[in-house]
């Protein structure tokens, strides 16, 4: 087994498994049995677990990777044979049309992701969107029928002894379920130098390479937890991060402006008590969409197009990939009264210049540097980045500039990757446009030399680059130059 580094204070390992080699570890569904309900009420087998784990079990799912690894050999006179790694995880339905979060540690650097769901069906998902510090992605499948939405509950009231259970796949064993308590709370653990953790809820419920990515719950049924990581060596130490931060996460990674470039203009404040979990309104947009359907500050959101609203996760769902100029119907609470109101997806300015937009990994412009280059030196710093990291680099055009989010002003298509380079063991990829490295824009060849020059470049160790491909801007780290 392939541990993460171990530390002083403690030995963390991530809860995945691959092989061969082994790498660390809205509705609630109607209760169906054979039994009368009489019958049902009364049997001592039928536990408040067991009716837990029946409304979970259709919202969880296993998630199956593969990539191209290279097997090593000791010969000089033949190539390497390439070999496929799989790997093992867990993921939760987050929304009917096939979004689901996992851990991000599940899907980096793969090149195939499979899903089996509850029933048996298998399902090829793509990635949408992640985070690495947090340590959450989302991944979409095409599901022949609507799926059944996991019930999200609060980590606001997590009780320390509190009976929980996790669902996952440890070891490749499918919704496999065990129970324990509520070990911990406000955990900081650390992986390694890039990876660490804060809050995390401990647990000595049974997690396995294999669980991460999938809810820790209470005995509702309703998830307080995601499993993300085990303690080396150890029996029965296992962490969770709190629903209620990860949802926050979940809420950038499916923001509509995000994945859509559609702003509705709501800037709203999750809050969750042990009694309601809801969202209020904190600012309005001027000209937004959300102006122009009537939607005011201190507003709480109850449902939009139906699908009732906890927190700002919910409100990027519910208006994710809905076409421009469709009507929605909203209903909010004001001042104690129930007010319906009707939205119209994309109306009105895209965002307002007054209102800061919040702050999420790719939506924030990378900064600025000069734009005055010496022409002679274009090519030789073109040469250093293809040296350096095995990709070359050309100039965007026009028409590639404006399919870019607003948020960026441009960058630098990838021409070409040399195989097994920097940039091709990072999953860069032809045809991605490189938006950014270290923080800073990379429009042209002005940016690439004032970021390689830079002092920095002798001090970090990983070195952050945003990149667009498809429809969506994405983050990586791959291993500063030296």
């Amino acid at each position: 087994m392939l541990f993460q580094a171990q530390r002083v204070t403690a030995a963390i390992m991530i809860c995945l498994t691959a092989q061969p080699f082994l790498a660390a570890a809205e509705d609630t569904a109607v209760i169906s049995t054979a039994s009368s309900p009489s019958k049902v009420s009364h049997d001592p087998r039928h536990t408040p677990l067991v009716k837990a784990v029946k409304l979970c079990q259709d919202s969880v799912v296993n998630i199956h990777t593969e990539r191209n690894g290279v097997e090593d050999t000791d010969s000089r006179f033949f190539t390497p044979k390439a070999r496929k790694v799989t790997g093992m995880g867990t993921g939760i339905i987050v929304d009917e049309r096939g979004y689901i979060v996992t851990n991000y540690h599940v899907i980096q650097d793969v090149d195939t992701i499979t899903v089996t769901l509850h029933n048996g069906e298998t399902l090829m998902a793509r990635p949408v969107s992640f985070d690495r510090k947090q340590d959450m992605a989302i991944i979409q499948v095409n599901a022949t029928a609507p799926l059944s939405v996991m019930l999200m509950g609060t980590s606001t009231d997590v009780q320390l002894a509190e009976q929980v259970f996790a669902v996952g796949n440890p070891f490749g064993y499918g919704h496999t379920v065990t129970a324990g308590i509520v070990s911990a709370l406000d955990r900081d653990v650390e992986v390694d130098e890039t990876q660490a953790y804060e809050n995390l809820i401990q647990t000595d419920a049974s997690i396995n390479p294999g669980n991460s990515g999938g809810p820790l719950l209470n005995v509702l049924g309703e998830v307080i937890g995601i499993n993300v990581a085990i303690r080396a060596g150890a029996q029965r130490i296992g962490f969770a991060i709190p629903i209620d931060d990860a949802r926050r996460t979940v809420a950038r990674l499916l923001s509509t402006e995000r994945l859509n470039r559609v702003s509705h203009g709501v800037f709203a404040n999750d809050v969750k008590t042990p009694e309601d979990q809801k969202l209020v309104v904190e600012e309005i947009a001027a000209g937004s969409a959300a102006q122009r359907c009537g939607l005011q500050k201190g507003d709480t959101i109850r449902s939009v197009r139906g699908i009732t609203i906890h927190d700002n996760a919910d409100l990027e769902r519910s208006l994710l990939d809905l076409p421009v100029g469709k009507s929605v119907d909203v209903d909010v609470d004001r001042d104690g009264k129930s007010v319906s109101l009707n939205f119209i997806v994309g109306q009105g300015q895209q965002i307002a210049k007054n209102v800061q937009q919040p702050a999420t990994r790719t939506q924030v412009p990378v900064r600025s540097v000069s734009n005055s280059v010496n022409s002679q030196k274009l090519t030789v710093i073109r040469r250093r980045v293809q040296s350096l990291f095995g990709m070359t680099l050309v100039n965007l055009t026009a028409k590639e500039i404006a399919k870019l989010p607003r948020d960026y002003k441009g960058g630098l298509r990838v021409a070409s990757v040399n195989n097994n380079s920097v940039a091709a063991k990072h999953r860069i990829q032809e045809g991605d446009f490189l938006l950014g490295l270290d923080g800073f824009e990379t429009l042209n060849d002005a940016n690439l030399e004032y970021i390689l020059n830079s002092n920095r470049m002798r001090k970090v160790r990983e070195l952050k680059f945003t990149i667009f491909r498809g429809s969506s801007a994405l983050e990586g780290y791959m291993p500063a130059p030296r």
